[in-house]
């Protein structure tokens, strides 16, 4: 598809004449602008002018971030190198939306970066800054995967320009939108401290209630109840885990620090050992693991990316309070179907971030911008960038197989599979080797109608064995869908035979750990351990001083980034009731 120019009606026309100026004004932070404070009792949120403000009738669910998108929106306004190269990627998967305020410009830069205008629609509109993640639409369906609809909530700044891009975003997809702005429904709150599994649960900070309190925006108080009641009835939901806020995090939204890379594994920011807000983060990560478990029924699993410092070796807790260390994080990055679009720093932390990444997305295309200007204002590529879910989903959820024992009877794969038109057909594809370049097929059936349940099953396999698979799925409509997107370049593996369920005494050589010695990041192989229980992680120097700490769980491979560390010999431990396994490393 040609670039597009759209002009947005009336609503534009209103947003041109009211704030043209304001839309070309110096790029304003993630955080408030200090003459923003000054307005906080007295702003009135920017009221819907084509939007429903009540529930939708319907029960529905809001989308995860790694399902697929038709359509990605950017605005263009300040940091526009980040945003260019964005868009270079982005086009390549989805529809781009670019608002801005004069499309020549935009076209000039786009040309002359060698990008092309394909699938590319540019929007002139009114805005008042970058953040595009903040003040975007939500995506949910009513009935789990049928009609799209749009939510916006009241944006969490004094910037009406921005509040009332949404409802510009349903006039140009012709999306209906349901607005949380009136009362007893009205909400504050902001993208880049939401995110959800997919399946009812939602992740935010505490700042959702401070923002609710009733001493800005001059709206009544909510309570907590209140607040969940809203989130459930306009986004289905059911599940709210509130963490407390960061101490350097200055905008206290979560996508700085963490991010879901599906329905039950988390991905967070790792500072060293009591460095800058690596004690609240560890916090939170045993909050979650004591209250509450993933749509499976299982704990969360979680994962850790290094939060680098920045050129002058500060982090945020360092330097002066004027000018604290820049809060690089590479969690604040995006999911555009089988492209990921992360932030890029410095080489040596990239380069861990890279593979970590590479490790825990098989199969997606990772692409690293540089942000060490855009960070300075609080955000980077998450911040700026707000997708358009697609209008036909097909869904296919699914816990991958555990490493397993069994060598006689088939494993069986289960899946919820769903599509508004009904499921012809779904299969699963498994090998052994995927350098042959060949998969084996084996047919799933719908198991169960009521929890939309497909069930097949992938033959024994020998001890020793390896295996990879994928589901695939096809709707009557012939739209077809695989899980995991990526698949057949990403896809799910367990192996067979050797595992442990339970262990009394030291297993040292249980611990694979690579590589070792180590430069950046090393990987800890726990799928030897099937046990559910807790596993007390911990990274020791020879002094017996911890410099790492974390709870870990069986079936699953752990990367620890170890770039920050002085070069030496340490010591990875495990222990569990009087189960203890260790193994040394060498930091080069």
């Amino acid at each position: 598809m040609s670039s597009r120019l759209l002009y947005s009606g009336v609503l534009t026309a209103l947003l041109l004449t009211a704030g043209s100026a304001i839309a070309q004004a110096p790029a304003l932070p993630n955080g408030y602008a200090p003459w923003e404070l000054d307005l906080l009792d007295s702003y009135i949120p920017y009221k819907t002018t084509s939007g429903i403000t009540s529930p939708p009738e319907l029960p529905v669910r809001a989308s995860a971030e790694w399902e697929e998108i038709d359509a990605l929106l950017v605005t263009w306004t300040g940091y526009t190198n980040t945003i260019r190269e964005i868009v270079r990627y982005a086009q390549e998967e989805c529809e781009v939306y670019i608002l801005c305020a004069d499309t020549n410009t935009v076209k000039t830069s786009l040309e002359s970066a060698s990008i092309p205008l394909d699938n590319i629609t540019l929007v002139e509109g009114g805005f008042n800054s970058v953040w595009a993640r903040d003040y975007g639409q939500w995506n949910v369906y009513a009935n789990d995967v049928d009609s799209l609809y749009l939510i916006d909530w009241i944006y969490n700044r004094p910037r009406p320009l921005d509040d009332a891009v949404p409802e510009l975003m349903s006039q140009l997809t012709g999306l209906p939108i349901y607005t949380t702005t009136e009362v007893p429904y009205d909400l504050v709150h902001t993208g880049g401290n939401f995110m959800t599994d997919g399946w009812g649960t939602g992740f935010s900070s505490r700042l959702v209630l401070d923002e609710n309190d009733g001493n800005d925006y001059s709206l009544e108080p909510k309570t907590e109840g209140e607040i969940d009641y809203i989130m459930d009835a306009f986004m289905g939901i059911s599940t709210y885990i509130k963490m407390e806020t960061l101490p350097y995090d200055q905008i206290h939204h979560i996508d700085m620090h963490m991010k879901l890379l599906d329905e039950e594994t988390i991905l967070v920011g790792e500072y060293p050992e009591g460095e800058a807000d690596g004690p609240q983060i560890e916090a939170n990560i045993e909050y979650i693991q004591d209250n509450y478990t993933s749509i499976f029924g299982t704990p969360y699993k979680f994962e850790r990316i290094l939060m680098p410092p920045d050129e002058a070796g500060n982090f945020p807790d360092d330097g002066s309070w004027w000018n604290p260390g820049d809060y690089r994080t590479y969690t604040n990055f995006v999911f555009i179907n089988k492209t990921v679009i992360v932030p890029a720093y410095e080489e040596q932390y990239d380069t861990t971030a890279y593979r970590i990444l590479s490790d825990l997305l098989p199969g997606y295309r990772i692409v690293m911008i540089d942000c060490n200007e855009i960070i300075q204002a609080l955000g980077a590529i998450h911040c700026v960038t707000k997708e358009v879910a697609t209008n036909e989903p097909l869904l296919i959820t699914h816990q991958p197989l555990q490493d397993t024992e069994e060598l006689f009877a088939d494993y069986e794969v289960d899946a919820w599979i769903l599509h508004r038109d009904g499921i012809a057909e779904a299969e699963i594809f498994y090998t052994t080797d995927t350098a042959a370049g060949f998969w084996n097929t084996s047919p799933m059936t719908l198991a169960d109608v009521a929890s939309n349940t497909w069930t097949g099953f992938i033959p024994a396999q020998e001890d020793g064995a390896e295996v990879f698979y994928y589901i695939y799925a096809q709707a009557t409509t012939g739209k077809e869908q695989v899980r995991p997107i990526t698949a057949p370049d990403g896809f799910w593996h367990f192996r067979v035979g050797g595992a442990i369920s339970n262990l009394e005494e030291s297993h040292d050589d249980l611990i694979a750990v690579w590589p070792n010695p180590v430069d950046d990041h090393v990987s800890i192989d726990l799928r030897d351990l099937r046990s559910a229980d807790k596993w007390q992680l911990s990274l020791t120097e020879p002094s017996g001083k911890e410099v790492y700490a974390a709870t870990a769980f069986g079936g699953q491979v752990i990367h620890l980034p170890l770039a920050l560390l002085p070069s030496g010999t340490y010591w990875i431990s495990l222990r569990s009731g009087d189960a203890c396994m260790a193994r040394q490393i060498v930091k080069r």
